[in-house]
Formats: C-alpha cells, sequence, structure tokens
C-alpha cells in the first residue's frame, strides 16, 4: 500500500526532477539558467555585474548569499548577454579588456567557464572564486582543514591564522600546476569541484602553486587562479583561459577528462580548437632515473608540460602553433633546454637530452632535483607556517657529514632565525686542491642569498637575486628561479682532516624573524 510517508519522498523527488528543465529565464535584473540535470542545477546570473548570486542544486541553495561569486574581486559593471542555442547556453559578461564566459550544456550538471583577457585586473590577480555556502560545504579537497581558517587569528598579514594551536592559510591549500586537474570543496550531501583541463595562458609554468579553497567561516571559497602576484616568476599572459568550470555532484568525485571540444561552435574569443593545434614528440634522456622527468614548452602566449614514461618517450598536449622554448626537468632542476616549433595538424618530432653535471664530490646534502625534498621541515612547510609548534627546532646544531642524516639540514635559512649554518667535513690530503661548493636554492626572500666561509676562507658575496616581491617559505611556496651559486675555493683551504664550512645569509636589510631575508636549499655539493 502506498503510504502517506512513502508518498511525500515520491513527490518531494518528483518536484526535484519537474524543476531539471532545461532552460534559460531573463528576468528585469538577472539571468536564470537552469542546466536541466538529473540531479537539479539552478543558478542565477547578475545582468549588471556578472555575479553568480544564487546557485541551487538538488534543492539547496550552494551560494553564499552575502557576496557573489565572480571573475577577479568582480566586474563591478560589465554588458551581460545570454543565448540558448540547441543544448547550450551562453552568458557573456564583456568589458574593455575583459570578457567572461559562463556555459551550460543541457543534462550536465557543469557550470563550464572561460574567461578571455587583454590585460591583468588593476588588483593584479586574476582568478575564479565561488563564494559557497560554509553550512553545507565545509570541507576542503585535497588537503583537508590546513585552509580552514574560521575563528582563527592572524598572525601574519591578513592571510596566515593560528586555528586552535595550528597555522593555517588559504595558501596552503595550493597543488603544483601539473598535478592539479581538480580540487574540491564538500559536505555531507554535496560535493563542487574546480575541474582545470589546461593551463595554457596562465603564468609560472609546471611547478607554479596558488590558492586552491579556502573556508572563512561564512562562506567557503573554491578558486582558480589563472594569474596573480603569487611568487610568479614570468610574465603574466593574456588570452582566454580555460575552459575550466565547476561540477557539482551529491558524492561521487568527478573525474577530469571532460570534453571541452563543443566550445569551437560558441563564438569564445580566443578559443582555439583541436584541429588548429600540433604536437611534438620525442624521447628524454641523461637525467637520473630517481626522479620523475618532465618536459615544459613555453612562449609569451601559452604554456605546455608532460611527465615522460619510464623510458623517456613523451607527447605534448595539443598546442598553439609557435616557437616554443623546451625545458627537461629533472624532478624540477633544469637539466636541458632547446627550442622547437609547433605547426597546426602536425606533429614534430623533437628529442632533448641532459643532466646534472658537477665534478668528483667530496660531499653532496641532497639531490639536484630543484625541491627542499628531504630537508628538514620541507614535509611540513607546504602546509604549515615556519612559526608552528609542530616544526622541528629550524637551528639543530652543525650538520656533519658522514654522521648527519639531510632530514638534520634545514630547508630554509632565515637571516634572523637560524643564519649561519654550519657544516663540517673530513677531507683526505687528495681532496686539499682547488674546490667549488655549489649551493643550489629553489627561491629567495628580500634578496637573501648565500655567502660561505670555507675554514679561514670567505667567499664573495653573489650578487642579490631576482626580487619576486612576494612572501614564499611562509605561504607554503619553495619554488621561485632557483639560482645556483659557485664559491671558487682556492688551493690549500681545504685541509686533510677536519674542515669547518658556515652558510651565512646576507641582504641589505635585517627584517623580522621568518620574514628576514631567506633562501630555500635545493642541494649543497662539494667537488673538485
Amino acid at each position: 500500500m502506498f503510504s502517506r510517508a512513502l508518498g511525500a519522498v515520491a513527490l518531494a523527488l518528483w518536484a526535484k526532477v519537474a524543476n531539471a528543465a532545461f532552460g534559460l529565464t531573463t528576468n528585469s535584473g538577472t539571468y536564470v539558467v537552469d542546466a536541466g540535470s538529473s540531479n537539479p542545477l539552478k543558478f542565477t546570473v547578475s545582468r549588471t555585474s556578472c555575479d553568480i548570486s544564487s546557485i541551487s542544486f538538488y534543492g539547496s541553495e550552494l551560494q553564499y548569499q552575502s557576496t557573489g561569486s565572480h571573475i577577479g574581486s568582480g566586474l563591478g559593471t560589465a554588458t551581460v548577454s545570454a543565448t540558448q542555442s540547441g543544448d547550450y547556453i551562453t552568458v557573456t559578461c564583456a568589458t574593455d579588456t575583459l570578457t567572461h564566459y559562463y556555459v551550460v550544456h543541457s543534462g550536465d550538471p557543469i557550470i563550464y567557464m572561460a574567461t578571455y583577457t587583454t590585460a591583468e585586473p588593476s588588483i593584479g590577480e586574476l582568478r575564479y572564486i565561488a563564494r559557497l555556502n560554509a553550512d553545507l560545504l565545509p570541507n576542503e579537497e585535497p588537503f583537508g582543514d590546513v585552509s580552514t581558517i574560521a575563528d582563527g587569528t592572524a598572525i601574519e598579514g591578513s592571510d596566515v591564522y593560528l586555528v586552535d594551536g595550528e597555522t593555517r592559510s588559504k595558501f596552503y591549500s595550493s597543488e603544483r600546476f601539473i598535478d592539479d586537474q581538480r580540487h574540491c570543496v564538500s559536505g555531507s550531501a554535496h560535493r563542487v569541484c574546480m575541474i582545470i583541463p589546461q593551463y595554457e595562458t596562465s603564468a609560472g609554468g609546471p611547478f607554479h602553486r596558488d590558492i586552491n579553497t579556502n573556508n572563512v567561516g561564512s562562506y567557503t571559497g573554491l578558486y582558480w587562479y589563472m594569474n596573480s602576484g603569487h611568487v610568479q616568476t614570468e610574465t603574466y599572459r593574456q588570452g582566454l583561459h580555460g575552459p575550466y568550470m565547476m561540477y557539482f555532484s551529491r558524492s561521487g568525485t568527478p573525474a577530469t577528462n571532460i570534453d571541452t571540444s563543443f566550445f569551437a561552435n560558441l563564438g569564445i574569443k580566443g578559443y582555439v580548437a583541436t584541429s588548429g593545434r600540433g604536437y611534438v614528440s620525442g624521447t628524454a634522456s641523461g637525467a637520473s632515473s630517481s626522479f620523475d622527468w618532465v618536459i615544459h614548452w613555453y612562449n609569451s602566449a601559452a604554456q605546455y608540460w608532460t611527465y615522460t614514461s619510464s623510458s623517456g618517450s613523451f607527447t605534448s598536449p595539443a598546442m598553439k602553433p609557435g616557437t616554443y622554448t623546451m625545458v627537461y626537468y629533472q624532478g624540477e632542476f633544469a637539466v636541458a633546454t632547446s627550442s622547437v616549433t609547433v605547426t597546426a595538424g602536425s606533429t614534430t618530432s623533437k628529442s632533448i637530452s641532459g643532466k646534472v653535471t658537477t665534478g668528483t664530490t667530496i660531499f653532496k646534502i641532497g639531490d639536484w632535483d630543484g625541491q627542499p625534498t628531504g630537508f628538514l621541515n620541507a614535509a611540513n612547510q607546504l602546509r604549515m607556517h615556519p612559526s608552528d609548534t609542530r616544526m622541528s627546532s629550524w637551528s639543530p646544531g652543525t650538520y656533519t657529514v658522514g654522521s648527519s642524516t639531510t632530514s638534520q639540514f634545514p630547508m630554509a635559512i632565515f637571516k634572523s632565525v637560524n643564519s649561519p649554518i654550519t657544516i663540517k667535513f673530513t677531507a683526505t690530503s687528495s681532496q686539499t686542491g682547488a674546490a667549488t661548493l655549489r649551493i643550489g636554492t629553489t627561491l629567495s626572500f628580500a634578496g637573501g642569498r648565500p655567502q660561505a666561509t670555507i675554514n679561514s676562507y670567505t667567499g664573495s658575496i653573489p650578487s642579490a637575486p631576482t626580487n619576486l616581491d612576494s612572501r614564499g617559505v611562509t605561504r607554503g611556496a619553495y619554488r621561485g628561479l632557483g639560482e645556483v651559486y659557485d664559491v671558487s675555493i682556492p688551493s690549500g683551504t681545504i685541509v686533510a682532516g677536519t674542515n669547518t664550512i658556515t652558510i651565512n645569509v646576507v641582504s641589505g636589510s635585517s627584517g623580522d624573524t621568518y620574514l628576514s631575508p631567506n633562501f630555500i636549499f635545493d642541494c649543497v655539493e662539494l667537488f673538485q
């Protein structure tokens, strides 16, 4: 017998399905887009600002109601139009230097987006931020609450907080671009994922990181950062950023290989279809097989990358035509650079070879992989502030070659915290000739660079590194321009027996604790 309770459930489910009618509704101040998906998705876009003011998914309001979701920090005003053609609805928001698109395909629980720019926003950050209901979507994936700052106290700027004795920051939600095709926020009944199939018009390369999620208490932010001032290592690119998308589900995590080829038929500015692209294929060789190998292509208009296979073979993503710098990385350390030209409709064959070259090693601390992997506190630095009580002491004492381990050597040296760092090593009589101390770094702050003293000999102060004008180690970043410094050691400086090396941070200013001049280590090697 059909009970009243079952009848109520059935009517509720029928109402949800009945609402799933694909279509566009034009109101005096808004466009309402219904995706026609089986789990109903409907959202509202302002016809004056381009802000999303409502996202109804499976009967729940997921949009934070005090502030909209938008490109940048909001366009303020824009020329907003909408069209429905067959199975597609396109909302277009145009300004003098930026055009943003919302696209829906009938039946897909997805808001497809793309952003075309001819100039960087005046605030210097080109991002999409979805401000979502923190009560329904409190969780951040995949790194958990490291970027949840609700009820916290700011301890650095307005973006690093102390919460229940642990440091948190929106920057700690970051992942390397090469590994970040999807990041999500979720709750017990909903999940929203930002899916980024490619970063071709962003800036920073395969190992760049930026903010992905941030639960601030009143709302949970879900981001895609295209360009920002956060440890940016190259000039911003303009053109079409995307397609990218917000995927709505009830519990499942969506795949990332979502077909967006239909954008070719929608009149999207700057969109280049696969037919107008080319490929590069080849084999990489020479680098250490202990690390992943990455191939990276870039020019002023676009960037691409791929991991090689275990044998070194690779094929690029579909690339826009043009001439590209091609870089081969051992981990994140560049071992070879070349040039290649891509032609639409064809595959260019281009192999590349390279390796790390030094000399006869006396000692080495770390690896030439472009990362601080294995050093003291490196395992925590991506998700914690250096002051976090879960960090080990940044001044562990003298590092003794042969008895100390890599994990006892600090990943970073701060002028006001743990400078100098002392290394002791034992040399044989055959190692007392001229030598080179090579200090590899991944990122510097406030002009921080190394000056080394070997026994009684002090090397010269290196030239100041390029100023990236961005905090780094305190915001979970370690990758910058990767400066490498060589100290030429005269014959007779190294003695048979015990030797001492000290490495100091030098810079024109002292700064304040962890914001004093500093740099992050990649590798330290003494060789002849």
